[in-house]
């Protein structure tokens, strides 16, 4: 019996040390059956969502913005909790090396809790298994905390750069960002000649969110801290205005705009594959509705660039190349923002918003 409990003991350390070190220690994604970390995640997100989807607009996005910070902070807790269970059985399998020998299961457990969280305990350790035991116990335990606090670290800073340019584009493309909104706000302020500054910019940008979020997935989940804000629908207004100037604006340089195109359709789809999305054919029926565009909306969104003093290819042969550049990513930044339950909405913006300019032109002044 004894040792049907130090095999238990061992193969639940092995668990959770094997999911630290994937899901903390390895900069880049480890798929794998056996995550601790990905199924509390998972589970917990699915929970949450529904409950903040249920609520009021601004009370579900405050309890959906909790989200990522709190699950740090639960999985250090599952982690601690895991490591005890292990340290406990495999003590309990060897009682006979303890002081007084512990009685049941419990009182094994209680030893090791003291000894992961370094506090001590009336139980010693007599025999030199127990001892190393207990002494692996205390160093993991220590470990484990300094893992997950450096990690957490890591993870604000990521997401704090991440969020500069999301929050710097809003003054351009407004919130929620459009991309028609975002070319024309470049026409109006004679800045077209800084379009192909912004997309080197953004491919920075891209790289970086690319390299972050594939190793650490748990940073799609922060969100923003502005309404009607977020990552995605921000990366795909720059998506959008790049595949606009490759195909139906003319006249512009398209160089800057393709590369920037290039990597942020390898962040969608690098993104997109991590598995974290749901299956259920609900999600994939409103990311589909979500993601179309239909010709009305392009030919408005045309309309008002010609308008704001662009040259454009003929509608009839820009609409085709248009939509076969969006599709490189509009679905997968769907589906992240139907997951993730972000808000989005079509990219080049509403039917009001792309009939409505939301940055009007300012009037004469009387004086003139």
């Amino acid at each position: 019996m004894e040792a049907l409990y130090l095999a238990a003991g061992s193969m639940l350390l092995i668990l959770v040390l094997w999911d630290l070190f994937e899901s903390i220690v390895v900069p880049r994604p480890t798929p794998g059956r056996f995550r601790i970390g990905r199924y509390v995640i998972r589970v917990s997100w699915r929970a949450i969502r529904a409950i903040g989807q249920g609520l009021d607009g601004r009370r579900g996005d405050t309890l959906l913005g909790l989200f990522a910070p709190a699950v740090t902070l639960v999985l250090l807790l599952v982690w601690l909790i895991a490591l005890i269970a292990g340290y406990g059985l495999i003590l309990f399998g060897l009682r006979d090396q303890l002081s007084p020998q512990p009685q049941d299961l419990g009182t094994a457990l209680y030893l090791a809790a003291t000894s992961v969280l370094t506090l001590g305990g009336d139980v010693v350790a007599t025999g030199p298994a127990a001892r190393v035991v207990v002494v692996l116990a205390a160093a993991s335990g220590l470990g484990v905390v300094a893992l997950v606090l450096t990690f957490l670290f890591s993870l604000y800073g990521s997401y704090q750069r991440r969020e500069v340019l999301v929050v710097t584009l809003q003054a351009a493309a407004g919130a929620p960002p459009s991309a028609v909104a975002l070319l024309e706000t470049y026409a109006q302020l004679g800045l077209v000649g800084r379009l192909p500054g912004l997309f080197v910019e953004w491919e920075r940008w891209a790289a970086e969110v690319l390299d972050t979020h594939v190793a650490y997935p748990l940073l799609g989940f922060f969100r923003s801290s502005h309404d009607n804000l977020s990552w995605i629908s921000t990366l795909g207004t720059v998506l959008d205005a790049s595949s606009l100037i490759l195909t139906t604006i003319d006249g512009l340089p398209c160089g800057e705009a393709e590369l920037f195109r290039r990597v942020g359709s390898h962040l969608a789809e690098d993104i997109s594959n991590l598995g974290y999305w749901s299956d259920s054919a609900d999600d994939k029926g409103r990311a589909s509705a979500r993601a179309g565009l239909d010709r009305a909306a392009f030919n408005a969104a045309c309309i008002r660039l010609a308008e704001a003093g662009y040259d454009l290819v003929p509608v009839d042969l820009a609409w085709p190349a248009f939509e076969l550049s969006r599709s490189t990513y509009a679905a997968r930044l769907e589906a992240m923002a139907t997951y993730w339950a972000t808000p989005s909405m079509s990219w080049l913006g509403s039917d009001e918003t792309l009939r409505s300019p939301v940055h009007p032109q300012e009037p004469d002044d009387p004086a003139d």
